[in-house]
């Protein structure tokens, strides 16, 4: 993840079945990864500490017809008074993440024998 959105996360910790995720602003989250499946290209995660009575998610990615890639996240909370934080940081999450892989597919096709460059 870490590398996927750079700036957006500043360090990510692996402990068995939890990461230790470091956002931007300092926050600080332990989330559980409940499902990781390489081949349905699916992560879910949840977040039982800290200050949300629950919080749990998931992040697919889908094949989008012409060659392009669909990703659909999903955030689960309460209370509800944190949901314009998260919305807020899921978007900002998604723009780094866009740029961040368009960045690697440009420099794919650059680098591929089968461009003609």
């Amino acid at each position: 993840m870490q590398r996927l959105v750079p700036g957006f996360l500043t360090d990510c910790v692996i402990e068995g079945d939890t990461r230790i995720l470091t956002f931007f602003n300092g926050r600080v989250a332990r989330e559980g990864l409940v499902d990781i499946d390489d081949n349905m290209r699916r992560l879910v995660y949840a977040e039982p500490e800290g200050r949300f009575v629950t919080r749990s998610a998931s992040l697919e990615v889908f094949a989008d017809g012409g060659g392009g890639s669909r990703v659909v996240w999903i955030n689960d909370l309460l209370p509800n008074e944190f949901a314009e934080m998260i919305r807020s940081n899921m978007d900002r999450a998604a723009i780094v993440l866009k740029e961040t892989l368009e960045r690697g597919a440009a420099s794919n096709s650059r680098s591929s024998p089968h461009t003609g460059n």
